[in-house]
């Protein structure tokens, strides 16, 4: 079974450890240094997993834990010391599934996540991101920093050419074609049509995109 598998470790060398036993075993590892990062890259989508350690910078794990489960359901593994009973248990309190306590065997480690991955259902492979958003193709969803945007059929198309190839300029035409547009001639109204809907949806402030930018003369490309 391969999974994306998000390990929040401040430890370079231990990060190291489970990058390498993670590929070894056909799983696509994310690796961060802190709760923060941990937190952002569960909203921004597509994570199977998460290994998190108690101790970290800036936001440690057992509160990156609290607010990854507050909107996610994604399987939690924390990372603890020995001695932190009470760590353990807070963890657990708040939403981790399992635990591990340092220092611990690579391969034992590797069982546990063998096991949660079995427990639940791995995201689809079929996703698309760029920068903040995520675009489901098999669900039909489209989310941003974990919110999900509501989409017409339509606006949903576009996205998802945008979102295959981030930062590759689209003509009118071909995003055409990802819509149920038939008319040539009215390509350029309805496109900029749905890329003035979509961008009310996705950026702070439609007037200055930051994501969904147009190319003078040519078309439209959504930034990575």
């Amino acid at each position: 079974m391969c999974a994306n598998v998000l390990v929040a470790e401040d430890d370079p060398r231990q990060a190291e450890v489970l990058r390498r036993y993670l590929e070894a075993e056909g799983h696509r590892p994310t690796m961060v240094t802190d709760g923060d990062q941990a937190v952002a890259t569960v909203r921004a989508g597509g994570i199977d997993l998460v290994v998190l350690d108690v101790l970290m910078p800036a936001l440690d794990g057992v509160s990156a834990c609290r607010l990854i489960r507050a909107r996610s359901d994604v399987p939690i593994l924390m990372l603890t010391a020995l001695g932190e009973d009470d760590d353990v248990l807070l963890g657990l309190d708040t939403g981790a599934d399992d635990y591990v306590t340092k220092p611990y065997s690579p391969r034992q480690l590797m069982g546990r996540i063998r096991t949660l991955l079995r427990r639940a259902p791995v995201t689809p492979r079929n996703v698309r991101r760029a920068g903040g958003l995520t675009v489901d193709l098999d669900r039909h969803q489209v989310h941003l920093d974990g919110r999900e945007i509501p989409c017409t059929p339509d606006e949903f198309g576009i996205l998802a050419a945008l979102a295959d190839v981030p930062g590759r300029v689209f003509s009118r035409a071909q995003l055409l074609g990802h819509t149920a547009g038939q008319d040539r001639e009215s390509t350029e109204r309805t496109i900029d049509s749905h890329v003035k809907n979509l961008r009310r949806k996705i950026e702070e402030n439609p007037r200055r995109p930051r994501r969904l930018l147009a190319v003078y003369g040519v078309g439209y490309k959504l930034c990575g």
